[in-house]
């Protein structure tokens, strides 16, 4: 289906931004489940964040994940043996688990496949519309956090309307997806369905004008970067 190696920004030391609405829906090797695909490194067993949708009915094939999958259920319910996730679930499955996902009802999530360190074996599974977010570091800013491991911190970040935050770096990187209304920062503006990835050494100045929802993961993209050489070292 793909080529040996297919390369979609895959450089982690480039700036990405892709708005997911202008993305074609590839089709997976399963009947029903469509791709959008944001960054990959790799054919069809590749480092990959994507947008996967599932028609109501489908099914994926039982599999193992090598190198760890990451996903945040954006709509309609996802399904595996292992339980229920609906809209707003966070759910991490480490390096060497497996599962048979399907959806009954049809569903959409964001997921990335093949970015966890071996040795980061804890499974996590939030359902994030009914946990409770603690003040940030600003006033307007309120944060979940999802996961720790290493210099990796996950979150998701509520942005009240008219929220500023202070000019700052990220050493190791910063990836966002925007899940509600518009974030922005001194490069543009960054609607809901958008994702950002600022890599190690950027800087800026984020705000946003009408209130946003943000996933937000940082200190991963620099020497914690999981690249192709980690890929055989995860999957034994």
């Amino acid at each position: 289906m793909y080529p040996d190696t297919l390369k979609i920004h895959a450089d982690l030391s480039q700036r990405a931004v892709v708005h997911c609405d202008d993305l074609d829906w590839i089709a997976s090797p399963l009947p029903g489940v469509d791709r959008r695909m944001l960054d990959r490194d790799g054919a069809e067993v590749a480092r990959a964040t994507s947008i996967v949708r599932y028609a109501p009915g489908s099914r994926f094939d039982a599999h193992t994940h090598g190198g760890g999958e990451e996903f945040f259920v954006l709509d309609g319910t996802f399904s595996d043996e292992h339980g229920d996730y609906p809209a707003g679930s966070y759910v991490r499955n480490p390096v060497g688990s497996s599962h048979a996902p399907y959806s009954e009802s049809g569903c959409t999530i964001w997921v990335k496949l093949r970015q966890m360190w071996p040795d980061d074996r804890t499974r996590v599974a939030i359902e994030t519309r009914s946990a409770q977010f603690v003040p940030g570091l600003v006033a307007g800013l309120s944060v979940l956090p999802l996961h720790q491991f290493g210099t990796e911190n996950v979150a998701l970040v509520r942005w009240q309307p008219e929220t500023r935050f202070q000019r700052h770096g990220h050493p190791d990187g910063e990836e966002i997806f925007v899940l509600e209304g518009k974030f922005s920062d001194e490069l543009g503006d960054y609607p809901a369905g958008t994702w950002l990835r600022n890599p190690p050494g950027s800087v800026h100045t984020p705000f946003s004008e009408a209130g946003c929802l943000i996933y937000v993961k940082t200190g991963h993209l620099g020497d914690r970067a999981v690249t192709a050489k980690e890929y055989a070292v995860s999957a034994r």
